[in-house]
C-alpha cells in the first residue's frame, strides 16, 4: 500500500509525581505542593504557575531571618499509608507511618 507506514505511533504515558515545595525570600516562607513530571524544567515550571496563581499564603518572618540568603527545597510526596517501621509490642506488631 502506497503512501502507508506499518509504524505503529506509541503515545508516552507521561508520570506526574507531586512535591513538596518550601520557599524562604525576602523575610517570608511559604509551602506548597505542585504537581509535576519527575524532570527540573517541569517542575520549575510548576512552581512558576502556582506562583502564577497567587494561591499561596506566604508566612512574615520578621527579623529572624536572613533576607540575603534566598533558597528553594522540594521533595516528593509519596502518599502511603504503610508504615515506615513495625515493632511486635506485647504480642501485637504496631507502626508508625510518615508525617508532614
Amino acid at each position: 500500500m502506497a503512501g502507508h507506514s506499518s509504524a505503529t505511533k506509541y503515545q508516552e504515558s507521561i508520570i506526574m509525581k507531586k512535591f513538596l515545595v518550601n520557599m524562604w525570600a525576602y523575610d517570608h516562607h511559604a509551602k506548597f505542593e505542585v504537581l509535576s513530571e519527575d524532570d527540573p524544567i517541569s517542575l520549575e515550571k510548576s512552581i512558576l504557575d502556582k506562583l502564577g496563581e497567587k494561591s499561596i499564603n506566604w508566612e512574615n518572618l520578621g527579623n529572624s531571618y536572613n533576607d540575603k540568603v534566598n533558597r528553594i527545597t522540594y521533595e516528593e510526596v509519596i502518599d502511603d499509608t504503610r508504615p515506615i517501621q513495625t515493632k511486635k509490642v506485647l504480642g501485637v506488631e504496631v507502626g508508625t507511618g510518615a508525617s508532614i
